[in-house]
């Protein structure tokens, strides 16, 4: 098959870490990129859900606790060990 040369802008981080990421697979960004294309064309569309992804209502609230958590550690009982922590939650159901 043919080669031609494509160019492309990306980040330039984005394109470090996807280099380590496929030398470390033993692969090259154009075999990973051409990997990717021909999964496209294979299943006639983006090959991955492209989507926001948005929190529900238990995920937020965890996520403002484990804020409020940071600012105030010392509000917070402290374990010595998580099996000691998870004795305490198995105790108590």
């Amino acid at each position: 098959m043919a080669k031609v040369s494509t160019n492309i802008s990306i980040d330039a981080e984005v394109k470090k870490q996807a280099q380590e990421l496929f030398a470390a697979l033993g692969i090259d960004l154009s075999t990973a990129i051409n990997i990717y294309l021909k999964k496209a064309i294979a299943e006639q569309g983006i090959p991955f859900d492209v989507r926001v992804e948005t929190p529900n209502a238990e995920t937020i609230a965890a996520m403002d606790e484990f804020k409020e958590m940071m600012k105030n550690p010392q509000a917070y009982k402290r374990y010595p060990s998580f099996k000691a922590a998870m004795s305490e939650v198995l105790d108590n159901a």
